[in-house]
This record gives structure tokens, C-alpha cells and sequence, in this order.
């Protein structure tokens, strides 16, 4: 069994939301104050929660409340607060005292996040000043996420769509747009699927968006589990509707959908192979298409050119996905086409087992897909290659070439995992 989480976002996320579901969920608070003291900071802020009513519901709002010159401050309030650079905190994660996933998921989100605002102001993210990144609530946010979710032993994160929200807010540069550009570049990273709720308010701030574009395995509908507990963390505003981030925490539930062990050392799983062919849709929709449904949970998409009735040129649509995301595949086909059917194929494949691990590089944060086949006990690596938008953009921050980057990371990580070469 895998232990699951999902984040349902109907009125969107932030940090502080995140931490209040993991409290609810069982998360100790006393827990993530001493490991967040480990830190250095704990004379910038202190960490509380409370329980709240949202529209008549019981949740759990977690406040960090700022000290600044011996008084309490609102987070919204970042004046005199220190405004730190990326590398500045990194060295104060690297060197708390944290667990080893805890510490990678928060080296992470925060190097999502600087590259995302780096993008929006075109510097590199190693130069990024700007107080939302540097701002403490932010850090002990990113942090006790990562910390909560670690404690909870959540081995994949999913999470729902987001909603836009809408207005303005006043932030460090001004007054922005709602969804203010660090989110918007965030989606963007991640293809994220996004909805209106009709709501005028920020739902998703840059905090919560690279919360859930980096630690999540996908957007949409939950995964097949089986719910053991449902963490309710409370944000700051009433709204319309209840003003809640639910966490739901649980295990795997449908086999189909896991791969299982074989003789052979490899996983085996349950594909849906989703066909169709198209002779009257424009070239450019494809385009579109694809990237709607990899937004869907879409494993694989690919075209091939035919031959078709009347001697028409068409081409042939093949999505791959998983049973839980046919629904959702099948829904795009139909509304982005001209399709008026789609054939259904049940196959098994062989995959091997993987995981994503990070390397810390001198220009940056790299993720490393780790694949590897077991056999009798014995765990044999089988391929290991970086990411390469994490080289691109880390050759591009850097004006190095991206062959330079993927090749240290490389190195990096048989260097750090000896064993791997037996």
C-alpha cells in the first residue's frame, strides 16, 4: 500500500492553509515548532492554531505571528521583516535540523519558487529580493508543510484543480492582478488545470501554488484510496462558500492502478490506450489538444498521419493514461475535437520502478528520475537521467551550456550513490 494525500482547493490554497490541514490531520503542532526552531529564526515569529468556524464548519487555522521589536504583527504586515535571498535560505535549511525529505521538498519549493519570480522580473532566481520569498511566515510555511507532510509519511501528494480567484491585491511591487504573475508562471510550470469559483479574492498565493506544483504527483480527481482521516485547515477571509483547504490522507485502494511485482523484477500495471482518428479538425487545435490532456493525467500522447475515407489525409490521436483518469482524457477528446467516438483499449505494460530525488548542484536544485528494477530483495538501477527543464532552465539562469548542467548532476548523483554502479 502507498500512503496518499490529497488536496481538495475549492476556495484555493496558501501556506498557512496547508499547515492548518496537517494539524487537523493529526500533524503535532508542538512537533513543528521544535523542528522549525532548528531554523535560527524562532525570535522572528511565533506559531499558533486555534479552531475556527467557516460557514458553520470546524477547522483548524494556524497563525505565525510575526515579532517584530517586541510586537505581534499580521503576516500580511512585512515591514522591518527580513527579506532574504534564495541562498540565504537554503543555507538555513541545509543546516537545520530536519528530516532528509523534509529538507529536499523545502529546497525545492523554494527553488520552484524563485525560478517562477525570477521569470516574472527576468533575473536569475539566485538574485531574486523580494519580500514574499524571503518573508518569515513564507519560510516557516514551505517548511512545516514539508515538515507535516514527512511526519504523516505521504509518499505521493495530489492535488485538485485550482481556482483563479480574481481582483487585485497590494503586494511588495505594487498592485497586481489576481492571479498575480509568480502563480500564473507557476501554472504554467506544471500545466496546472485551472476554474473560476466566481470569487473576486487571492485563493492561490505564490506560497501555496509552489507548495502544490512541486510536491504533487498530479492535478485533477483524487487517486483510488481508501480515506483514514481528512485534515480541514482554515484560510483568514469568509467567503461564499467555506473558506477550507481539505486534506484527505489514506492509502492506495485500487490495484489496477499500482504497479506489482513480477518475476521478472519489473512493476506491471493497467493502461488505458484511448484511440481515435481526425479528418476535419485544424492542425492547430492539436497543439492544444495535447497540452489539455496532459493537464487531464495523460501518461503519453502522440499522432500519426493516415490515410483516410475518400482519400482524405487525417491523423490517428493515441492517449495513453490510467483507469482513474479516462473520464477526464475521454472528456477532452470529445469537447476539443471533432470526434464523435473513441475506442477503448485495456492493456498491461511493464515499467520500472521509479522515484524523483534531488541533487544540490552549485548553480541549483536538480531533480533526478531514479529508475530501477527488484528482484529477490535485490534493488538494481537501471537508468538514471536529470530533469531537463531543471537543466534547461539552470543552464539558461547561469548562461551555461545545458549539456554542462546535466552531466554535473549526473556525476553529482553516482558520486553521492556508489552503489548504484554494482
Amino acid at each position: 500500500m502507498t500512503k496518499l494525500a490529497y488536496l481538495e482547493c475549492p476556495t484555493g490554497i496558501a501556506g498557512d492553509m496547508c499547515l492548518g490541514a496537517l494539524v487537523h490531520g493529526g500533524v503535532p503542532l508542538d512537533y513543528l515548532i521544535e523542528k522549525l526552531k532548528t531554523l535560527g529564526m524562532e525570535q522572528e515569529y511565533q506559531l499558533r492554531s486555534e479552531k475556527v468556524h467557516r460557514n458553520a464548519q470546524l477547522a483548524t487555522k494556524v497563525h505565525v505571528d510575526l515579532l517584530l521589536q517586541g510586537h505581534h504583527h499580521h503576516p500580511d504586515e512585512h515591514q522591518g521583516e527580513p527579506h532574504r535571498h534564495l541562498p540565504e535560505i537554503e543555507e538555513l535549511i541545509k543546516a537545520a535540523d530536519l528530516p532528509p525529505r523534509a529538507r529536499e521538498w523545502s529546497l525545492a519549493v523554494f527553488h520552484s519558487l524563485a525560478q517562477a519570480e525570477g521569470a516574472v522580473h527576468g533575473i536569475a532566481p539566485n538574485m531574486v529580493h523580494f519580500h514574499e520569498v524571503g518573508a518569515t511566515d513564507a519560510i516557516v510555511d514551505i517548511v512545516g508543510t514539508c515538515l507535516g507532510l514527512d511526519w504523516l509519511g505521504i509518499e505521493q501528494l495530489y492535488c485538485s484543480a485550482l481556482p483563479t480567484g480574481g481582483g487585485t491585491v497590494k503586494a511588495a511591487h505594487g498592485v497586481l492582478p489576481v492571479p498575480v504573475p509568480a502563480v500564473l508562471k507557476l501554472w504554467e510550470s506544471r500545466q496546472v488545470p485551472v476554474y473560476s469559483n466566481g470569487i473576486d479574492r487571492e485563493l492561490v498565493t505564490p506560497t501555496g501554488a509552489a507548495l502544490a506544483v512541486t510536491l504533487a504527483t498530479d492535478f485533477g480527481s483524487p487517486p483510488p484510496m481508501t480515506i483514514q482521516r481528512v485534515g480541514l485547515g482554515a484560510g483568514t477571509r469568509e467567503l461564499s462558500i467555506p473558506n477550507i483547504l481539505r486534506l484527505w490522507i489514506g492509502e492506495s485502494s485500487n490495484t489496477l492502478t499500482q504497479p506489482v511485482a513480477t518475476a521478472s523484477g519489473y512493476g506491471l500495471e493497467t493502461i488505458l490506450v484511448l484511440e481515435t482518428q481526425i479528418d476535419d479538425t485544424s492542425a492547430q487545435v492539436i497543439g492544444y489538444v495535447f497540452e489539455a490532456l496532459f493537464a487531464a493525467g495523460a501518461v503519453d500522447v502522440f499522432t500519426q498521419a493516415i490515410g483516410m475515407k475518400k482519400s482524405r489525409p487525417g491523423i490517428l490521436l493515441t492517449v495513453i493514461c490510467h483507469p482513474q483518469h479516462l473520464s477526464a482524457c475521454e472528456a477532452v477528446i470529445f469537447s476539443e475535437t471533432t470526434t464523435l467516438g473513441v475506442r477503448r483499449l485495456t492493456q498491461e505494460r511493464s515499467i520500472l520502478h521509479r522515484e524523483i530525488q534531488s541533487i544540490d548542484t552549485k548553480y541549483g536544485i536538480v531533480r533526478i528520475k531514479v529508475a530501477w528494477s527488484e528482484h529477490l530483495g535485490k534493488k538494481t538501477i537501471i537508468n538514471v537521467q536529470p530533469e531537463y527543464e531543471d537543466c534547461a532552465q539552470l543552464a539558461k539562469a547561469h548562461q551555461r551550456p545545458w549539456r554542462e548542467i546535466h552531466q554535473m548532476a549526473l556525476h553529482q548523483w553516482y558520486s553521492a550513490n556508489d552503489t548504484a554502479r554494482d
